[in-house]
This record gives structure tokens, C-alpha cells and sequence, in this order.
């Protein structure tokens, strides 16, 4: 249970942009350091709580869950939520109080293409996980010039795609 919180208090810490962004590492920690889970079984806890309603921080309730039951997900999330919380809270604090300095803007500049490239970068592991082919890239790449060519709603588009996928065998 140590471990569980030692990690994912840790992670809490480096979730800019949130948990999505720290998937690569929270992903790492479970399934390569720990052993908590496998890969197969990683990416069946992520596509659950992306298909879930509410937030991305779920998986981490679902992992806590896994490895030590009811506890687990209660201590894992509260892990994960609390330090980054406090931190957020102190953050807003300073930066409220240097509103008109530049280092406060640099930072703020700083760290949106941090949080960009840590979700990038956890997209790729998911993609890599889920072992798609060229075709599926090819569905993707139509499917985003609709959305950016057309006002077709992205219901339909997505729908679309999801059928085409399947029927051949993506």
C-alpha cells in the first residue's frame, strides 16, 4: 500500500496538464517497475475509463482498485489528487501575487508545451499498445481533414470512421 502512494503521490507531482499526461510514467510504474499489471490489462483499465464519464484520473483509481481492492483505489486517488491539489493551491497563491512579473508569464508560457509533449508522448505508448496498422492512420488522417474541411457534426464522423475500421478489420 506504501508503494501505492509513494508512486502515485510522486506522479501527482508531475501531472502538468494532468493525468493524461502522466500516463507514459503512470503506465511505466504499473507495468514495467511494479508489475501490477500487464500491458494487455493496462489498456483495458485506460479505454474503460476514457469511455467512462468523468475525469482522466480515473485509471488510477482503477489500478489502486486492482492491485489491493477497495483501499487501493481510495488511497491511489487521494495519492494522486492531494499533492498536485496543494501544490495548485499554493501555486495561484504566488502567482497572484507576482501577476505583473515576467518570470510569472515565462513560466506560464514554459509549461503549456510540457504539458503538450507529455501528452504526446502518452498517446504514442497508447497507440503503440493497441498495435495499429497504416490503414488505421489512414482512417485517421480522413477523418481529421472532415473535421476540418467540413461542418459535418463529429458524431458522424467518428461513426463513420469506427465502421470503417471494422469492416476492414483495423
Amino acid at each position: 500500500m506504501l508503494q501505492l502512494i509513494m508512486t502515485f503521490a510522486m506522479l501527482s507531482l508531475l501531472a502538468v496538464g494532468g493525468a493524461n499526461s502522466t500516463m507514459l510514467e503512470i503506465h511505466r510504474q504499473s507495468v514495467v517497475v511494479h508489475q501490477w499489471l500487464t500491458d494487455a490489462e493496462f489498456t483495458t483499465l485506460f479505454a474503460l475509463t476514457q469511455a467512462a464519464p468523468g475525469p482522466n484520473v480515473l485509471i488510477v483509481s482503477l489500478i489502486g482498485w486492482k492491485v489491493a481492492g477497495l483501499t487501493g483505489g481510495v488511497v491511489t486517488t487521494l495519492a494522486m489528487c492531494g499533492p498536485s491539489s496543494v501544490l495548485a493551491f499554493a501555486v495561484a497563491r504566488l502567482s497572484d501575487r507576482f501577476r505583473d512579473s515576467p518570470w510569472r508569464r515565462w513560466i506560464q508560457r514554459g509549461l503549456a508545451p510540457v504539458a503538450v509533449g507529455m501528452v504526446l508522448g502518452s498517446a504514442g505508448l497508447l497507440v503503440q499498445m493497441t498495435g495499429v496498422n497504416s490503414m488505421c492512420w489512414l482512417v485517421a488522417g480522413v477523418s481529421t481533414a472532415i473535421f476540418l474541411c467540413t461542418r459535418l457534426h463529429p458524431l458522424w464522423v467518428l461513426a463513420c470512421a469506427g465502421a470503417l475500421n471494422l469492416w476492414l478489420g483495423a
